[in-house]
């Protein structure tokens, strides 16, 4: 047997022991945490381990890991797993299978993506899987293969640190799949620690207010037109529903001559009746006069059946906005001519990268900066927010646009509860004939972008244009 000692474990403390001489071992009591000690050999090999006396009273001791590869946070951690596996009565074999069997966090990860539910008992979406795994490939590396117990805070600190310089959602969103696989560890009763990502804290953000103006209305509409999604896109617009929403839309959930969508369950975990605009139940009509063999409004040919990434399409249409924006400005300064302009349209359609290319080599010399023209910012879910915007410019309430928009806060819960869908339904109504009266257009030269390809003379919609003045 060798001398034991009681002292507060750290890094530093352990890193400055003393070797004892070559065949002895010296013992070392942690002060802080029952039953854990670092054995230091003459070789200089230090080894955490846990030494208690079992229910019968036979001590025990069970090997933890050697330190400075464990450190003194992750061998606590450990040991704390340990103690409560000896206090609810396990045996000597049983609290050593802790230490060994415990998950490391790329195993963690995989069981929560398996066995986790919703609200509704569904279990994690393929898509979600996909990107849970994305993330913690490109981000978590350094902790995969760890122990759950080995994992510290700092280590999930420095993982948010570097992803940030990159990109501050990443970083957040990277700590909150860490957190949220330890917190179902914990429910799963395979990690008994504290969770390494509380506290850790995430990036200052700034509430994002994006939508369509009105200035960039005619080129929306004009562009969805041209998209094979233009029903996906133009609904979006009208509905303000959510992209998931959207792509899970199916025939049976809709009553067009009520015009109302009923979702069953929405990210909230609430279900919701959406109103439809005379527009859009025109248009969802209209569809479904093609009679797509396909219980989903927008079918797909993946496991799913329905639409599942309409991001390229959606990245094609600003494109195409972009350009013809940028081609109405330089048409306005008499850089390209009427016939250069037809030109143009068509290489805009049908080869957008050398309409790139030639509009950036005359724009150049101009100096114009891309945010005059520019709308590559805004996103699939800015439509959603766009109809609300418009909500508000027509004078819609805060509670309209929350009950129309199923937006939840505790604060107006209560109020959106006694709202019926006829308030909601007129100011949906007004909001949608003011952004399609908005992208007619105010000038004959913004106009032009809509004739005749006019995104609502394609569609077999009827709305009256304003008349001249």
């Amino acid at each position: 047997m060798g001398d034991t000692t009681r002292i507060s474990f750290s890094k530093e403390r352990l890193l400055a022991l003393p070797l004892p001489e070559s065949g002895k071992r010296i013992t070392y009591h942690d002060t802080k945490t029952r039953g854990l000690q670092l054995r230091v050999s003459g070789a200089g090999v230090k080894t955490f381990s846990v030494y208690r006396r079992m229910k019968g009273g036979q001590p025990e001791r069970v090997t933890l890991g050697r330190f400075p590869t464990m450190t003194v946070e992750q061998a606590r951690r450990l040991a704390s797993t340990v103690n409560a596996e000896i206090e609810a009565g396990a045996n000597p074999a049983a609290a050593k299978r802790v230490v060994r069997e415990e998950p490391t966090f790329a195993e963690a990860l995989t069981d929560m993506l398996m066995h986790k539910t919703k609200r509704d008992g569904s279990g994690i979406t393929e898509r979600t899987k996909k990107d849970y795994l994305d993330t913690a490939r490109l981000h978590m590396g350094t902790i995969a293969s760890s122990k759950l117990s080995r994992i510290t805070r700092s280590d999930v600190t420095a993982i948010h640190t570097k992803v940030s310089k990159k990109s501050a959602r990443q970083a957040d969103k990277a700590i909150a799949i860490v957190s949220s696989v330890f917190n179902f560890a914990a429910y799963r009763e395979i990690f008994t620690g504290t969770n390494p990502a509380a506290g850790v804290k995430k990036n200052a953000t700034t509430t994002r207010d994006r939508f369509a103006q009105s200035a960039e209305l005619p080129y929306l509409f004009a562009a969805i037109a041209e998209s094979s999604l233009s029903d996906f896109f133009l609904l979006a617009l009208l509905t303000g529903a959510r992209r998931s929403n959207l792509q899970e839309m199916r025939w049976r959930d809709l009553d067009l001559e009520a015009g109302i969508w009923r979702i069953n369950l929405t990210k909230n975990g609430t279900p919701q009746n959406v109103t439809l605009s005379p527009e859009a139940s025109t248009l969802l009509l209209n569809r479904k006069q093609l009679e797509v063999a396909s219980p989903y409004v927008f079918p797909g040919d993946g496991k799913t059946g329905h639409l599942v990434e309409p991001k390229k399409a959606w990245a094609a249409i600003l494109r195409r906005a972009n350009l013809r924006r940028l081609a109405d400005m330089l048409e306005e300064l008499s850089q390209i001519t009427p016939e250069e302009r037809a030109v143009i349209d068509v290489e805009i359609t049908r080869a957008p990268a050398a309409a790139t290319k030639r509009l950036e080599e005359i724009a150049a010399p101009l100096a114009i900066e891309s945010e005059a023209y520019d709308m590559s910012d805004l996103r699939i879910h800015d439509l959603r927010r766009t109809l609300g915007s418009w909500q508000a410019k027509t004078g819609a309430s805060l509670a309209i646009i929350g009950k129309s928009l199923n937006h939840k806060t505790h604060q107006a819960t209560a109020i959106y509860a006694r709202l019926d869908l006829d308030p909601v339904r007129h100011s949906v109504n007004t909001a949608t004939k003011a952004m399609l009266k908005a992208a007619r257009a105010p000038s004959p030269e913004a106009d032009a972008c809509l004739e005749p390809n006019n995104v609502l003379n394609n569609y077999p919609i009827s709305i009256p244009k304003e008349p001249a003045t």
